[in-house]
């Protein structure tokens, strides 16, 4: 992995990632349309990902790279303070059962936070409007960051989920977090020591 972040800074393309890339049509999508960027989009789920990765087979895009791995864990190792510029969590499971694993109710949201550069944006998308909800408020209330909340338009394709929802009439939420200047986190703090 080392090495691809060394490419990245020859290169000077802004780091992007995708956390929960499922078979890969977003990444595909946004890779295309984005040649200045580097999206590296995880996958965890094994039948998922192979499809994925043979799709990034055919289309050769030197700016995308999948990653089949644990996302968290993967985070952790592989990426710097401040390296990324966009984080996307397209339609994450919503842990109804279990809102501890939630992604901005879990400690680990913050670790993302000290990754993202300054004015950096986490884009969270979901059709659940309790898990939307609980998002802008966990955005605002306990990490403090501006927020835009929006209906995704009904002509969005950007993942498999979303156009089954859309063409099913469902709303789909987007909600943008923006890290503000001066924003720390206690990793920055780490970091520093």
């Amino acid at each position: 992995m080392p090495e691809i972040l060394a490419d990245e800074q020859k290169i000077q393309r802004s780091l992007v990632i995708e956390i929960g890339a499922g078979k890969g049509m977003h990444a595909l999508s946004f890779a295309k349309q984005n040649p200045d960027k580097h999206l590296i989009a995880i996958e965890r789920t094994r039948n998922k990902f192979d499809a994925f990765f043979k799709m990034t087979q055919t289309q050769q895009l030197s700016n995308l790279t999948a990653v089949h791995a644990d996302a968290i864990a993967w985070i952790v190792q592989a990426l710097a303070p401040h390296s990324l510029t966009q984080i996307y969590l397209l339609y994450p499971n919503p842990e109804q059962h279990n809102p501890n694993q939630q992604w901005l109710n879990m400690p680990f949201f913050e670790f993302l936070l000290s990754r993202l550069q300054t004015g950096g944006e986490i884009v969270l998308a979901t059709n659940i409007e309790p898990y939307i909800d609980n998002a802008e408020e966990q955005a605002g209330t306990l990490w403090c960051l501006p927020t835009i909340r929006q209906e995704v338009p009904i002509d969005s394709q950007r993942t498999h989920f979303e156009i089954k929802y859309l063409a099913r009439k469902e709303t789909c939420w987007q909600l943008t977090m923006t890290k503000p200047e001066g924003y720390q986190t206690r990793f920055d703090a780490w970091q520093a020591n």
